[in-house]
C-alpha cells in the first residue's frame, strides 16, 4: 500500500460519505442511460434529456456491471488480498460480456495468459480502448480522498483486458473520483488526475487539448473536433478521445449536472461511458442530495445488469443496497489500513496538506508507471515470483527469447532461491536449466535468461518452472506460457452495416 504507516488525522463524515457514494452510483446510472441510445455513433448530438421511454428503469450498462463483480471479490477476499490474478479469476467465473477487449482478455486467460498478459497480448486493436476507465468508481469509493492507494487496485483491474493508455485512462478517472470525495473544484480534480498519469501518454495529450480549447473560449464542438482530429490515428472507441470527451463535459458543463452529462454525450462515440463517468464524478462532488430530482425520477433506483452471470454473483438489486455494501467494505479497508482518511460520525476535517499532496504523482510514477504488462506475478508463501517477457510471448521455433526471473518482497533472510526448468525436447536455456538467486528480506532479486524456442504441438506451449527455497525440500511450480507466432488472430474487421443493425437491435432490447 502507498503512504507512511502512521494513523491518519484526516476525517470524512460518514453521512456525507454515504451521500457521495449513493450519488456516485446514481450519477453512473443516469449518465449511462442518457448515452445508451447514441453509443457507437460518430456524429455530434444535441440531446438535453433522456430520449427513451424508460418506464422508471435505467438502461443496463456494463460500466456498472463489472464493478459489482469487483465488489464481490473484495467482500469475499478482503481488499488487500485482491490483485490482478484474483480479479482475472472473478472475470472468468462471473463476467459474460463478450465484447472486444472483454472477450480477448477472457480468451487469453483461458489459454494461460494470465493478467497482465491477458490485456497486453493479441489485443492491439483494443488495449487502449474504453473498457477499463469506465469501471473505476469502486476503487475510488473504497479509498475516498486517497487516490494513490486506489490506483494500485485500478492498475490491477485495468490490466486484465488493457495495456498502455487503456490502463492510464483508468488511473486518470480513479484519481479524479477518489479526490472528489475531498475536493469539489472540477478544474483541480482534472489536474490531480493528470498528475497520476505520464505527461507524454495519449490520454494526457487528449485531455490537454480539451483543457486548452476550453480555456481559449472555443465552443464545445470545436473542442470535440480538435480531440477527434488528434486521435484519428487511434480510431474510434479508444480511451484517449473518450476520456477527453468526459473532461469536455465536466469543463463546459461548469458544475451543472444535466448540462455536463449532455455535453459529454453530445460528443458522440462511446456515449454511455462518457455520460456515466461524468455522472459519477459529479455524483460524488454533489452527493445524491445534490442531483436534480428530474434526472432521478425517470430511472428509479434499480440496477439492471447485462454483462454478468447472475448465478453466484450476488449482485445488489438497487443503488441503496450497493451503497451499503460499499460502505461496509470501506470500513473494513480502513481497519486494515489506518493511514487512510477515516470515516467518522463527527465533522469532515481534511487538511490543506492532504489537498496539496493530491497533486503529486511521485508515488504513482514509482510504483505503477513502470510496471510491465508483460510481467506476471505468482504469490508464493515466501514472496512474489515474477516472470517478465522481454521480447513478448509470441515465439517461433529456433528463436531466442529473453526472460527476467525475479523474486520480489521475500519474507526470508539470507536464503537461496533456485529456478529449475523442466523443458520439452528441443527447448533450452543458454544459462543452463537452473538459475540461482541470493535473496534478502524485502528486496528484489532478478536474473535474465535466454531461452531457445523448440517445436510447438499446438498454438500454446506451457513450460514448467520449479521454484525452491534453500532449507525446504519441496518446489512451487509455475507455468510459463508461450504462443506460437501468428497462430492467434483477435483483431476485428471494420464494422459493416450488419454490425450496426445488430447493435441497434441490442440497444432496443436494453431499453425494454
Amino acid at each position: 500500500m502507498f503512504g507512511e504507516k502512521v494513523p491518519s488525522s484526516e476525517f470524512i463524515n460518514r453521512g456525507e460519505y454515504r451521500d457521495k457514494v449513493l450519488g456516485c452510483w446514481t450519477g453512473k446510472n443516469i449518465g449511462g442511460t442518457l448515452g445508451a441510445p447514441m453509443e457507437g455513433r460518430r456524429e455530434i448530438f444535441d440531446v438535453n434529456f433522456y430520449v427513451q421511454d424508460l418506464k422508471g428503469k435505467p438502461a443496463p450498462n456494463d460500466d456498472l456491471d463489472l464493478q459489482l463483480i469487483w465488489l464481490l471479490a473484495v467482500e469475499e477476499n478482503g481488499i488487500y488480498q485482491v490483485n490482478e490474478r484474483v480479479l482475472g479469476e472473478y472475470w472468468l467465473n462471473h463476467i459474460t460480456g463478450p465484447w472486444n477487449e472483454y472477450g480477448i482478455g477472457k480468451v487469453n486467460m483461458a489459454n494461460g495468459l494470465v493478467p497482465p498478459l491477458s490485456g497486453a497480448c493479441n489485443n492491439d486493436q483494443w488495449k487502449n480502448s474504453n473498457g477499463a476507465w469506465i469501471r473505476s468508481e469502486i476503487w475510488a469509493c473504497l479509498f475516498p480522498g486517497a487516490p494513490d492507494d486506489a490506483l494500485e487496485f485500478a492498475w490491477c483491474d485495468a490490466c486484465v483486458d488493457h495495456a498502455g493508455d487503456g490502463i492510464y485512462a483508468e488511473l486518470f478517472t480513479t484519481a479524479m473520483e477518489s479526490a472528489a470525495f475531498v475536493e469539489s473544484d472540477i478544474r483541480k480534480l482534472i489536474d490531480i488526475a493528470l498528475a497520476k498519469i505520464p505527461a507524454d501518454c495519449r490520454v494526457a495529450r487528449s485531455v490537454g487539448i480539451a483543457i486548452r480549447e476550453y480555456e481559449a473560449g472555443h465552443d464545445f464542438k470545436t473542442a470535440r473536433n480538435a480531440v477527434v482530429e488528434d486521435s484519428a490515428d487511434l480510431g474510434w472507441f479508444q480511451a484517449p478521445a473518450n476520456v477527453a470527451f468526459a473532461v469536455i463535459g465536466l469543463l463546459y458543463g461548469e458544475g451543472d449536472f444535466g448540462r455536463s452529462l449532455c455535453y459529454a454525450v453530445n460528443c458522440g462515440d462511446d456515449t454511455d461511458c462518457t455520460g456515466a463517468t461524468v455522472g459519477a464524478v459529479l455524483g460524488i462532488v454533489k452527493g445524491r442530495s445534490g442531483i436534480p430530482a428530474e434526472w432521478i425520477e425517470p430511472i428509479g433506483e434499480t440496477i439492471r445488469t447485462v454483462a454478468i452471470d447472475p448465478f453466484h454473483a450476488e449482485a445488489p438489486t438497487d443503488l441503496d443496497e450497493l451503497t451499503e455494501r460499499v460502505l461496509r467494505c470501506t470500513e473494513e479497508t480502513q481497519m486494515a489500513n489506518p493511514t487512510l482518511p477515516r470515516l467518522t460520525d463527527g465533522p469532515t476535517a481534511i487538511s490543506e496538506k492532504l489537498r496539496a499532496s493530491l497533486l503529486s504523482g511521485e508515488q504513482v510514477e514509482r510504483r505503477l508507471w513502470k510496471k510491465s504488462s508483460f510481467a506476471f506475478r505468482t504469490d508464493c508463501p515466501f514472496g512474489k515470483v515474477e516472470v517478465e517477457y522481454l521480447d513478448g510471448v509470441e515465439a517461433t521455433p529456433g528463436e531466442t527469447k529473453r526472460l527476467r526471473l525475479a523474486l520480489r518482497n521475500p519474507h526470508l533472510e539470507n536464503k537461496i532461491c533456485y529456478f529449475d526448468w523442466n523443458l520439452p525436447e528441443g527447448w533450452s536455456v543458454k544459462q543452463g536449466e537452473q538459475q540461482v538467486l541470493g535473496i534478502r528480506y524485502g528486496a528484489v532479486s532478478s536474473i535474465e535468461v535466454e531461452l531457445t524456442v523448440g517445436e510447438f504441438d499446438s498454438a500454446y506451449v506451457y513450460l514448467p518452472l520449479a521454484v525452491r527455497i534453500s532449507g525446504r525440500n519441496y518446489p512451487t511450480f509455475i507455468t510459463v506460457p508461450f504462443q506460437y507466432r501468428d497462430s492467434v488472430r483477435a483483431t476485428l474487421e471494420k464494422p459493416d452495416s450488419l454490425y450496426w443493425d445488430n447493435h441497434d437491435r441490442m440497444l432496443a432490447r436494453r431499453a425494454r
